[in-house]
């Protein structure tokens, strides 16, 4: 055969989405052959391949899709975490000069070189904890300058490495310490330069706005995302995090690819996401990070009918998080999810509102080989051992990593 196939043996469970059955599905025996990167063929009794991989009767998965990251910053926060555990909360941290702007210095301030090495690194933690796809912002930069930068460090490190990474433009993160007493100032900066600029450079697909108290109102979040649409950056919104200010409402008027976070999010705003084909990804480590008790309410999202996904938030401040493991086994403990769901909604609604559903997030004939396998032999087994890295192997484009 090709001298790139693959033949996967021996798969004790093999749990996916099925994008013709549309729902889950659990099957015992089969084999998986994979030329150049791609499933060519499951089934039983299939032809041999050049590599032959034993899976030694073990689970099998897709690779994680995180659809919600933030892994361009220098330097980490641990001394936030530490006056959080002493009773200062996120709000007061950032009020004294923590939070998104505390990273916002230091990025702007480094060299490109050494940043982008600290995102490769933080790449092939990913890539260790399972995850083959992400979504990535940027957000930390905050200025013309440092945003393009960022953006640009996502592409090359997207080119250059096997993990593959979808980017999104986040210069509405916070208002910068330079404009704290005039944050319209900031949002027409935003409009009238830095989304011109993003566009120009053509790397970002969304325009996310953190649409929260302290942060950008209503207004301003939606002038933001009308001057992303004119130049053709689809919106996403962190929302309804700490209080609802009527974010979730924005984002089905804007017809918003996504809403994230949602713990404050009220049933009248539930419908009208579900009207508008808004979906939702859910947050748990940053609640858990953060100390916090108040889950997104996944099961009411879920009866009405909205699609769920679940995310690391990965970054700095407020969630320090890489493993999916680790975010489904919150999911199951604090907000309801069974075990199937929670891996349907960490690989295939993901890689649907990242729109690469066609080519990611299951393990299906014509798809991309993104493959888990684990060293375990039931998905509830996931969580329960949460504590420790069960993957046995992870394969990516057909390429088995380790």
């Amino acid at each position: 055969m090709n001298s790139n196939s693959l033949k996967l043996i021996n798969i004790g469970n093999l749990l996916t989405y099925n994008s013709k059955k549309n729902f889950m599905v659990s099957e015992r025996g089969l084999e998986i052959i994979v030329i150049d990167g791609k499933i060519i063929e499951i089934g039983k009794n299939l032809n041999n391949a050049d590599q032959i991989y034993d899976c030694e009767n073990n689970l099998v998965t897709p690779g994680f899709v995180d659809c919600h990251t933030h892994p361009v910053f220098f330097n980490d926060r641990s001394n936030e975490f530490e006056m959080r555990v002493a009773g200062n909360t996120y709000e007061q941290i950032a009020a004294n000069g923590g939070g998104i702007n505390n990273s916002v210095n230091s990025l702007r301030d480094s060299d490109y070189n050494e940043l982008k090495q600290r995102v490769i690194r933080r790449m092939n933690d990913f890539l260790k904890f399972g995850t083959t796809t992400l979504e990535a912002k940027s957000g930390y930069g905050l200025d013309l300058e440092s945003e393009l930068k960022s953006l640009a460090i996502l592409d090359e490190v997207n080119s250059e490495q096997i993990i593959d990474i979808i980017p999104t433009f986040m210069g509405a993160h916070a208002v910068p310490k330079e404009y704290n007493d005039k944050p319209d100032d900031y949002v027409d900066h935003l409009c009238k330069v830095i989304i011109p600029a993003v566009a120009k450079q053509g790397i970002a697909k969304y325009n996310d706005v953190f649409c929260e108290k302290g942060y950008f109102d209503i207004h301003q979040s939606e002038k933001i995302f009308l001057t992303g649409l004119d130049y053709g950056l689809l919106p996403r919104i962190h929302t309804d995090e700490f209080e609802n200010i009527g974010g979730a409402e924005l984002a089905s008027a804007m017809k918003c690819v996504s809403a994230d976070h949602l713990m404050c999010v009220n049933d009248s705003d539930i419908m009208k996401m579900v009207d508008a084909n808004v979906k939702a990804v859910l947050l748990p480590g940053t609640t858990f990070f953060l100390g916090q008790h108040k889950y997104a309410p996944y099961k009411k999202l879920k009866d009405s009918g909205l699609e769920v996904a679940i995310a690391t938030d990965y970054n700095p401040g407020s969630c320090n998080i890489q493993s999916m493991t680790f975010i489904i086994t919150l999911s199951l403990i604090y907000m309801g999810f069974d075990i199937n769901d929670a891996i349907f909604s960490s690989t295939y609604m993901p890689s649907k509102i990242l729109n690469i559903h066609e080519t990611t997030g299951s393990i299906e004939e014509g798809k991309n080989a993104d493959i888990i396998v684990w060293d375990l032999k039931k998905p509830i087994d996931i969580p329960y051992n949460f504590s420790k890295n069960s993957i046995k192997t992870v394969i990516k484009s057909g390429k088995i990593l380790f």
